[in-house]
C-alpha cells in the first residue's frame, strides 16, 4: 500500500509542479519609477497633480499598479513611501515611485523631489534601519526613462538625446537591487514617446520614436544580460509596452492623438475610455488597465515552466509510477506461484 501511495505521489507531484509555478503569488509590490507608477507620493508632498486628476494619480482614475495588485490577489495596493516615512506600517509592499523622476538624481517636477537613485536609496535605508534584506517573495517593479528624454520646463535637467546614460543608470539600479537581495523584477520598456500629444504638437514625432527604439533595443539586451548573470540572481520579467500600444485602434481607442484633458482650454472629453491619453503625456485609466493585463500575462508566462521541462517532469513522474507498479505486479505473481499446492511446478515467467 505504501508503494502504491508513493506511485500515486509521483504522478500527482508531476502535475503539481507546473500548476504551482503558474500561480505566482507575491507577498507584495515594491515600485520604483516615475508618474506612470506614482500612486500619490508627489501629491502627498506638494499637492500635485490637482483636480481633475484622480486621487493623486497622473490619470483620470486608478493606475496600472492598482490593477496589478488586484490581479495578484493582494488586498490593497502597496503603501506609499510618503506614508511609510510618517510611520505607517507597510502593507503589500511599498511604492517608492515619484512623478517627474528621471534615472538620474534629477526630478523634472521639482528639485525637492527624488530621482530613481534616491528612490532606491530610500529602500536601502529602510532595510538598513531594520537590519533586513529585501523580501525575496516580493515583486519589484522598475519603470523609468521617459522623463530622461521628454521635453521639460525644468531648469535642473536637460533631456538626453541618446540612451547611453539612461541605460547605464537602469543597469546600476538593477544591480543595486540585486545586492540588497531582490530576486523578482518586472521591467517594462517605453511606449513611443513621439506619439504623445506633447511631442506631436512640437512636430518631433519621428525623432522621439527613433530615440525610443534605441532605448528599448538597448534595454532588451541589458535585461537579457542581467537575467543570465548568475552572480546577480535576478529573475527579470520584461513587459513590451511599446508593442502593446503600437496600434491603439485595435485596443478600442477612437482617439490616440489628442488628450482627453485639454490643459490649455481646461476642457475634458465626454468619454475618457475612448482616449489613449489623459493629458499630453500620461495615459488614461483604460490604458493603465490594459498595461496591467499585459504585465500580469508576462508574469504568468515567466512563471510557467518551459514545455520541455513540464513534459520532462511528467515523464519522470510517469516512469517512477510505472516502475513501482511493475515491481508490485512482479511480487504478486511470485507470491501466487509460491502458494501453488501439492509440490507442483512453480516456474512462472514474469514478463517485463
Amino acid at each position: 500500500m505504501k508503494k502504491q501511495f508513493v506511485a500515486a505521489g509521483f504522478v500527482l507531484f508531476s502535475f503539481m509542479l507546473p500548476l504551482k509555478a503558474s500561480a505566482a503569488q507575491f507577498s507584495g509590490l515594491y515600485v520604483f519609477g516615475d508618474s506612470l507608477s506614482d500612486d500619490g507620493n508627489v501629491y502627498n508632498l506638494v499637492g500635485f497633480p490637482p483636480f481633475p486628476y484622480s486621487n493623486g494619480h497622473f490619470s483620470n482614475g486608478p493606475i496600472w499598479i492598482n490593477e496589478l495588485a488586484q490581479k495578484l490577489q493582494l488586498d490593497s495596493s502597496p503603501t506609499l513611501y510618503t506614508d511609510v516615512a510618517k510611520g505607517v506600517v507597510p502593507q503589500n509592499g511599498i511604492n517608492f515611485a515619484f512623478g517627474g523622476a528621471t534615472t538620474t538624481s534629477a526630478n523634472t517636477i521639482s528639485s525637492l523631489l527624488p530621482g530613481l537613485p534616491q528612490e532606491i536609496g530610500a529602500f536601502q535605508t529602510l532595510l538598513n534601519s531594520t537590519s533586513q534584506s529585501a523580501d525575496q517573495n516580493g515583486l519589484y517593479i522598475l519603470w523609468a526613462g521617459a522623463n530622461d528624454y521628454l521635453p521639460t520646463q525644468s531648469k535642473d535637467f536637460i533631456p538626453f538625446t541618446n540612451p547611453d546614460t539612461s541605460l547605464k543608470n537602469i543597469s546600476d539600479s538593477l544591480r543595486t537591487l540585486a545586492s540588497l537581495g531582490v530576486k523578482n523584477v518586472l521591467v517594462p520598456n517605453l511606449p513611443n514617446l513621439g506619439n504623445t500629444p506633447l511631442v506631436r504638437s512640437l512636430g518631433q514625432s519621428d525623432g522621439f520614436n527613433n530615440l525610443t527604439k534605441l532605448h528599448n533595443d538597448g534595454l532588451s539586451q541589458l535585461l537579457k544580460k542581467l537575467d543570465q548573470d548568475p552572480s546577480l540572481g535576478l529573475d527579470i520579467i520584461s513587459v513590451d509596452v511599446n508593442s502593446l500600444f503600437s496600434d491603439p485602434t485595435k485596443l478600442g481607442f477612437t482617439n490616440s492623438v489628442e488628450p482627453c484633458l485639454n490643459t490649455v482650454a481646461q476642457t475634458i472629453c465626454t468619454n475618457p475610455d475612448e482616449y489613449l491619453y489623459w493629458d499630453p503625456i500620461h495615459p488614461t485609466t483604460r490604458a493603465h488597465q490594459l498595461l496591467a493585463d499585459a504585465a500580469f500575462s508576462a508574469i504568468k508566462a515567466k512563471s510557467v515552466p518551459e514545455p520541455s521541462t513540464a513534459l520532462g517532469t511528467l515523464a519522470i513522474g510517469a516512469w517512477g509510477a510505472a516502475a513501482v507498479l511493475k515491481r508490485k505486479r512482479k511480487q504478486t505473481l511470485l507470491t501466487t506461484a509460491g502458494q501453488v499446492p501439492g509440490g507442483q511446478s512453480t516456474r512462472i515467467k514474469v514478463e517485463n
